[in-house]
């Protein structure tokens, strides 16, 4: 149990550093066409047989966490981040039940699709990271 505590953590450490890293990379004052806010909602899809881990989500330096999901799908909260954020993203772990196992993950912003990302195998991984500016 205490491997298993100590790879999530490591996992959520992880996620959390790239998304510093990212939401840190881009200086922009928002433009004239950047919309007042974003509507964020990321969702995660596993095949059959899987089962959710945990999830480190949000937009540049603005991360909510979640472990322990179990099924096969997952949505977050809607998400309202300012106009100056600069990249939403998701990370998302499941353990597959057999070698043909999928993770999806997606991102929408303002209700429409705007990144997925996928993992195939036994030891699911899946990152998504979307600009919204």
């Amino acid at each position: 149990m205490k491997k298993s505590n100590f790879k999530i953590t490591r996992f959520v450490l992880s996620v959390f550093a790239i998304f510093l890293l990212v939401g840190c990379s881009k200086d922009d004052d928002g433009g004239s066409n950047s919309p007042s806010t974003y509507e964020i909602v990321f969702k995660a899809e596993a095949s059959a047989g899987c089962t959710l881990n945990a999830s480190s989500y949000g937009y540049d330096s603005t991360i909510s966490t979640v472990s322990s999901i179990g099924g096969t799908t997952w949505t977050s909260p809607t998400i309202t981040a300012p106009s100056s954020a600069n990249v939403a993203a998701i990370s998302m772990n499941a353990m597959g039940s057999n070698p043909a196992s999928t993770l999806k993950v997606q991102i929408y912003v303002n209700g429409v699709l705007k990144k997925e990302g996928t993992s195939i195998g036994t030891a699911l991984s899946a990152i998504a990271q979307h600009p919204l500016n």
